[in-house]
């Protein structure tokens, strides 16, 4: 049997990016798997939005395991968007990626920004690596800091805090949100992990993030947001009777072609 933990781990590749495009259903995650993608993660605010729930306030373990159930027999490696891990409890969050690894995912990412807006304490987040990395030995952890997303202040200084708290914890990579364009190439130099970052639009190109060092390029919410942004755009234009302008949908046919049979 194919070692999957291993396979995505080696996607990870310094200077030759992983492009990690992030889903919220299941037809999103089909639609990408049937485009070749090795790897699909999860977007927590496509998850939630979808939900009809908030996102990075615990409100949606319930549905990132339905979800992660629903994918379970795609094509490619799955990586979940857990939030802060959905409990304070370091070994009910290892419980829960547990869950997840029997499913089939083989990466989490784990973010240290909390419900309130704040930053959880490293040492809080450090042991919450640990739990998961004792309990599901070989999951790909992405530990994510939101340093600069939540203003903090000194935020290089904070994040490489949190590298070596999160490296020295377990984690496999580390995902830096938000990290201004001229600090990327010092980060995955320092880091002493592969280092994911999220595509900007306007911002460097997969090439040029691949020469600044970086090992895994995430879409987050952007594919979600992009989707919700066409419908919106197709619909005014519809009700103005205008062209949209927008490239031809997918067919029916090939939508209902996602859903296995097993799965309708």
């Amino acid at each position: 049997m194919t070692d999957r933990y291993r396979a995505f781990r080696d996607l990870h590749r310094p200077g030759e990016p992983l492009l990690l495009p992030n889903a919220w259903d299941h037809a999103s995650a089909a639609a990408l798997a049937a485009r070749g993608h090795q790897a699909i993660g999860t977007t927590s605010l496509g998850v939630a939005a979808a939900a009809g729930r908030p996102d990075a306030v615990r409100a949606t373990r319930a549905e990132t395991l339905e979800l992660a159930y629903r994918l379970r027999d795609l094509p490619t490696l799955l990586t979940v968007d857990v939030e802060d891990g959905f409990h304070d409890d370091p070994a009910e969050v290892a419980g829960f990626v547990g869950e997840l690894a029997a499913l089939g995912v083989v990466g989490v990412n784990l973010e240290d920004g909390r419900p309130d807006g704040r930053l959880a304490p490293a040492d809080h987040v450090a042991s919450v690596i640990a739990a998961v990395r004792a309990a599901v030995p070989r999951m790909v952890v992405n530990a994510r800091t939101d340093a600069w997303w939540l203003g903090v202040p000194a935020p290089l200084d904070e994040a490489r805090r949190r590298a070596a708290a999160f490296r020295a914890a377990g984690a496999d990579c580390l995902f830096v949100p938000g990290a201004p364009d001229d600090l990327v190439g010092l980060l995955a130099a320092e880091a002493g992990l592969p280092l994911n970052v999220l595509y900007r639009p306007g911002g460097p190109d997969l090439a040029a993030l691949g020469r600044l060092g970086v090992a895994r390029v995430s879409t987050g919410s952007l594919l979600f947001r992009a989707a919700l942004g066409a419908a919106l755009h197709l619909t005014d234009a519809i009700g103005a009777g205008r062209d949209a302008g927008l490239p031809a949908p997918p067919g029916y046919e090939e939508v209902q072609a996602l859903v296995s049979p097993s799965a309708t």
